[in-house]
Parts: C-alpha cells; structure tokens; sequence
C-alpha cells in the first residue's frame, strides 16, 4: 500500500534540508535538490518501518497544506 507523506525543502547557504510534518523527528538534508529528495524519501521508509499500521495509518491521515504568503517588511 503507497501513501502520499508531505515533504517540506527548504534551501540555505549549505544546501538543502527536509522534513516530514506528519511523521514527528522525520528529517534530512542533502548538496543538491535530488540529493536531499532521495535522503528524505530514505528517511521516511525506515521511519515508517519501525511503526504499526495502524500507527501508519493514523500519522498519515492528516491533511497538510502548504501556501506561500506575501508581506511587507519595514
């Protein structure tokens, strides 16, 4: 069974970084873009391999939503 889990990037001066909201702790980083896709992707399959499904089920029922918003600084 596949489930969709949100994956949150975030680029700085050392490269890229990411985390899963649903699964608490879940977070990795990487050089590049792929890099870090393919880190966090390993990430969250040996976080959810060391859960229950019924736990699996319940961290990833949650609706997550992303949205970029613009404000004016000073």
């Amino acid at each position: 069974m596949s489930h969709k889990v949100t994956v949150i990037i975030e680029k700085d001066a050392c490269g890229y970084y990411a985390f899963c909201p649903e699964l608490e702790g879940c977070q990795s980083q990487g050089d590049t873009l792929e890099a870090v896709f393919s880190n966090i992707k390993e990430a969250i399959d040996l976080y959810l391999e060391t859960l229950t499904q019924t736990e699996i089920n319940g961290l990833l029922c949650k609706d997550i939503f992303t949205a970029s918003v613009e404000v004016k600084v000073g």
